[in-house]
């Protein structure tokens, strides 16, 4: 039947395109992936198994599964551009510690460890190093798929891992050039001159597109948006992905790191969300046909000739990686369950090994049955690793599950108020909307809350407003005014961004942490923010001092001068002033303060006080 396929197919191919591998690989993803996933074995496995189908070990409808793979590589490409448009500059700031720290001391160590076990399975050092340093780059692909389903890239752990992943995608440039030095001498070996010339050449391209990036980009997207052509726009966005791969790509970097570089160099861009739109339908069928590849690329015959040492291998190497990543974790004050799961989600080979083995192979330093061995042992862990994301739920820590029972999730609502968030704070502001008759829609992601509210009369709905699709379902789109009422910052700045970028026209207030959020809230286009403990304290203070014998128009004046002080320094912080001038504000308003408080201060006294605020080294 598979010969007869395959003629049919050459058949098609001497006529035109050939469609039968492409109508195989559609189907393979159609069928396989949702019956995998409704087995409960995830979508990685059953794209996996379809390609080990559709490839030479399988009924070989395709011979070739290394260019599958070429162009595959694409998904992760995009993969990392999404991941990037998610992560803007200060998010990945924040982030250094662990790029840097964990994610060296994780590759430093896995590498080491796994260069060791190398030794002790017989081969000689330098090829030791070369196999454990690929086994240590863990799949993006597959970590990003499985967060990704999971809705955890923006959790703790998930962050973690991101920044890890991160840091081995840098890591392939040193690999790469570690393996150009080991391998044997050539009579051609490249000079110093030559090498500090490709690292120019490298630092270049990561400049340029900098550049491109802070000065350019943004503006040609504006100027495409004017033309009102859909097409154009996604003709664009590939065209900013694929041009950012290919320049890293032609300075020997990594062509995922450059997609990723320019997501973020676009993440405060007023285009991101239309650019993610645009790219995720390709991102979505390229990742699906890498993993096809993948499953492709598995040559069960060099497993079977080579059992035993694929399997030792395979034992050895992800035992060794995931204890180190267990180890790790714990040491760094990750919980058991955060630390057990990322040794697992981490403890496969990655794409990443393909090359290096393959550029190793080029350099003369292992033969090509040894990188048959080395590429075959990365495959099996990685076909492996969903099976051990099934077995895994047994022995986590179990955590409770929300009941969904008596909770209905959001659908269709048009309010002329919609509230984000049912806490404390949100539903003290729902009352006087009531009070006076206006139609309210609220959403929030708390069960137990929720059923709490409706035992006292509020219905409230489930939902996540920091997805698009929710806060469409809610009536974001139709209702006078939006408050963002939810109690995490993080989580209310990325709502307010969604709803400036996709609902420009809608009123939105938001609640806000402190200070600081409260001018980054500004910032990203709130109409009003109110921080949620400074008008509780000023009214606290203010019964503080009637109980001290104020009276009340004494202490509605005091309230109303710290009011508007502060009202004064937020006005300075917005405009971008320094903070030290805030301080001087404050310590200028000194004698105001005093005299309010019944003390007198001199001049000489509050200049002193201010001098010092902006030059602390005059301090005595």
């Amino acid at each position: 039947m598979a010969d007869g396929i395959v003629e049919h197919a050459a058949g098609a191919a001497a006529h035109g395109v050939d469609l039968v591998p492409v109508v195989a690989l559609l189907a393979a993803a159609v069928i396989g992936v949702p019956l995998f996933k409704r087995l409960g074995l995830g979508s990685v496995l059953g794209y996996l198994a379809a390609g080990l189908l559709l490839g030479p070990s399988g009924i070989a409808l395709i011979h070739d599964p290394a260019s599958v793979l070429t162009t595959a590589e694409l998904g992760v490409v995009m993969f990392l551009f999404i991941i990037g448009l998610e992560m803007e500059p200060s998010k990945l700031w924040a982030l250094r510690r662990q790029i840097f720290g964990l994610g060296v001391i994780q590759v430093l160590s896995c590498g080491a460890l796994l260069t060791g076990v190398g030794i002790l399975l017989g081969f000689a050092p330098v090829v030791s190093f070369v196999f454990g340093m690929g086994f240590v780059m863990t799949s993006t692909a597959i970590v990003m798929q499985i967060l990704g389903e999971r809705g955890e890239l923006a959790s703790t752990g998930g962050q973690k891992m991101v920044s890890i992943l991160l840091l081995e995608d840098l890591a392939i440039v040193p690999l790469l050039a570690s393996v150009a030095i080991l391998a044997p001498s050539s009579g051609e070996q490249a000079d110093l001159a030559q090498r500090l010339i490709s690292i120019g050449v490298a630092l270049g391209a990561v400049l340029l597109l900098i550049f491109l990036g802070r000065r350019v980009i943004n503006r040609f997207f504006a100027l495409l948006a004017s033309t009102k052509l859909r097409e154009v726009m996604t003709a664009a966005a590939l065209l900013v992905v694929l041009g950012a791969a290919l320049l890293f790509q032609a300075s020997g970097l990594s062509m995922a790191m450059g997609a990723f570089l320019a997501g973020v160099l676009l993440s405060t861009s007023t285009f991101r969300h239309q650019l993610e739109a645009d790219v995720e339908p390709f991102r979505g069928i390229l990742l699906g046909l890498f993993f096809l590849a993948v499953g492709m690329s598995l040559d069960l015959r060099i497993v079977a000739d080579n059992w035993q040492i694929v399997a030792l291998s395979v034992a050895a190497y992800m035992v060794t990686k995931g204890l180190a990543i267990y180890l790790i974790a714990r040491a760094l004050k990750s919980s058991h369950g955060e630390a057990l799961e990322r040794a697992v989600l981490m403890g496969q080979g990655g794409e990443f090994a393909f090359v290096l083995y393959t550029t190793a192979a080029s350099a003369g330093i292992i033969d090509a049955p040894t990188n048959a061995i080395f590429t075959a042992t990365v495959i099996v862990s990685m076909v492996l690793t969903p099976f051990l994301i099934i077995g895994l739920r047994y022995v986590m820590p179990k955590q409770q599950q929300p009941s969904f029972d008596g909770v209905e999730k959001v659908r269709d609502l048009h309010a002329q108020v919609l509230i984000i968030g049912f806490g404390r704070f949100g539903q003290i502001v729902s009352q006087p909307l009531l009070a006076m008759k206006h139609t309210v829609a609220i959403i929030d992601n708390d069960t137990e809350m929720i059923r709490a509210a409706a035992q006292i009369g509020f219905k409230v709905y489930y939902g996540d407003g920091t997805r698009l699709d929710i806060l469409r379902a809610a009536g974001a789109g139709t209702a006078d005014v939006i408050l963002v009422c939810t109690d995490r910052k993080e989580q209310t700045t990325r709502i307010i961004e969604l709803l400036r970028d996709e609902f420009p026209l809608a009123k939105v207030m938001a609640r806000a942490f402190d200070r600081a959020h409260a001018i980054e809230l500004v910032r990203a286009g709130v109409e009003y923010q109110a921080r949620e403990m400074f008008e509780s304290a000023v009214m606290f203070g203010g019964a503080v001092i009637k109980t001290l014998g104020a009276s009340d128009e004494e202490a509605t004046e005091v309230l109303e001068g710290v009011r508007d002080r502060d009202r004064q320094r937020f006005d300075m912080q917005l405009a971008g002033e320094d903070w030290a001038l805030g301080r001087r504000l404050l310590l200028s308003n000194a004698q105001e303060q005093a005299r309010e408080g019944g003390v007198a201060l001199s001049e000489d006294v509050v200049e002193d006080a201010v001098a010092k605020s902006i030059n602390p080294t005059q301090a005595a």
